[in-house]
């Protein structure tokens, strides 16, 4: 599923829900607007995604030239200042292959628009001195196990590590999806991703929120051999497939500590970890998908273990919206996080501002900006990624502008 699609896949996954009684909203932190201004306004993120799979938001299309491709890059870089943003999300592996030379996977095929063809320069490389010349962090971006956004195998370059080991991969929903149950896949994406963070001064690592992929109707993922060897030891199938994105999460987390002890690392999953309905400790939301269940994605587990440095749930519904209130999921995130060292921030559906599709809300251009007016009453958010750059750039409705002269002015 392409980044532009999975974030509509939000509202999509709510729609298969059943009435449940409301539960009890977590209690907002007992802290005053103008205790908080100061330390928190001075820290807070103000970030953005910047996509390329499927060259959602750049470079534009493949196969523009390397002056046109830089020219386009700073272009966002230049917005994200403007827009008076201080970190950029820029998604370097979205498709198993990598936008730096690496010597693990194919260049992708979002710059040449050919799968291993290299572009002529070094877009990471580029992307982190640029922004830093700019006063930007720039966290480094990933998708662990997406293999492509199609099910054909020989489409992808020769040299492919999908092709040259084909019982690591798992097609799925017409996609193909490195298998999480395998010790020797889960050491490999991370050598992948972690070549990276070694060579290049990122301030982050970012994982999205593809895990095990988002549930298809009528289709199993097929991991029967990879479970019958390893998952003995679990009492489930699902508490055996946490357990391996448990392992990615707590192994890339050390790893990135040696490597890079000054980048922080953070994971941006689907807002929802659990409905109430499910689990008493679930948010009251009636939400289709769960991450603990459909995802394996024990995504508060990894807060308030604190294994991680942040979490930005996409909390890409508005205030109100009766499946999954905007209102109700940040007190439940904010008690989540409360007494951990994970931070949390919140990701917001700018995309969805001004769409014509969405729910009246959206048609609002003060939508946005009443999302940072409510979160600021919670002491444990520290700021807002917005998805995504294109969006920012085009501003349909303003909201963004809006967000700019109520709360970054």
């Amino acid at each position: 599923m392409g980044r532009v699609s999975r974030r509509a896949f939000a509202v999509a996954a709510l729609s298969a829900f059943t009435m449940v009684p409301p539960a009890s909203a977590a209690p907002k932190e007992d802290v005053t607007k103008e205790g908080k201004a100061g330390d928190r306004a001075a820290s807070a993120m103000r970030g953005v995604w910047l996509a390329t799979v499927a060259n959602r938001d750049w470079p534009s299309k493949p196969g523009l030239s390397a002056s046109k491709q830089r020219a386009e890059l700073r272009k966002h870089l230049d917005m994200a200042v403007s827009r008076r943003l201080n970190t950029v999300f820029f998604q370097v592996r979205p498709t198993a292959d990598a936008l730096w030379p690496s010597p693990y996977e194919p260049w992708s095929q979002y710059l040449t628009g050919t799968q291993g063809k290299d572009p002529g320069w070094d877009p990471l490389g580029t992307a982190v001195e640029e922004a830093h010349a700019r006063g930007l962090q720039l966290h480094a971006w990933f998708n662990p196990y997406r293999v492509a956004t199609h099910a054909d195998p020989s489409r992808l370059a020769a040299s492919h590590p999908a092709r040259r080991n084909p019982d690591w991969v798992v097609t799925y929903g017409g996609k193909l999806y490195y298998n999480p149950g395998l010790p020797e896949v889960r050491s490999f994406v991370q050598d992948a991703m972690l070549d990276a963070v070694r060579k290049y001064p990122v301030d982050g690592v970012h994982f999205d929120d593809y895990f095990y992929p988002y549930p298809v109707a009528g289709q199993s993922f097929d991991d029967d051999a990879a479970y019958a060897e390893y998952g003995g030891g679990f009492p489930s199938r699902a508490a055996w497939r946490r357990d391996n994105i448990n392992k990615l999460v707590r192994e890339t987390a050390a790893r990135i500590k040696k490597v890079r002890p000054g980048a922080r690392f953070g994971i941006s999953p689907f807002g929802v970890w659990r409905n109430a309905a499910t689990d008493k400790r679930g948010s009251d939301t009636r939400a289709g998908v769960q991450t603990y269940d459909d995802l394996h994605a024990d995504t508060r587990k990894w807060v308030r273990e604190s294994w991680i440095d942040y979490i930005v749930p996409q909390l890409y519904w508005n205030i109100g919206f009766a499946a999954a209130d905007y209102a109700k999921l940040v007190p439940w995130w904010a008690e989540v996080a409360r007494g951990t060292s994970t931070q949390l921030y919140v990701g917001e559906a700018l995309y969805k501002a001004g769409d014509p599709a969405q729910p009246a809300a959206w048609q609002n251009p003060a939508e946005l900006s009443r999302h940072l007016a409510l979160a600021e009453d919670y002491a444990q958010v520290r700021g807002h990624v917005f998805f995504a750059a294109k969006d920012v750039a085009t501003d349909r409705i303003g909201a963004m502008a809006k967000v700019v002269a109520d709360h970054y002015e």
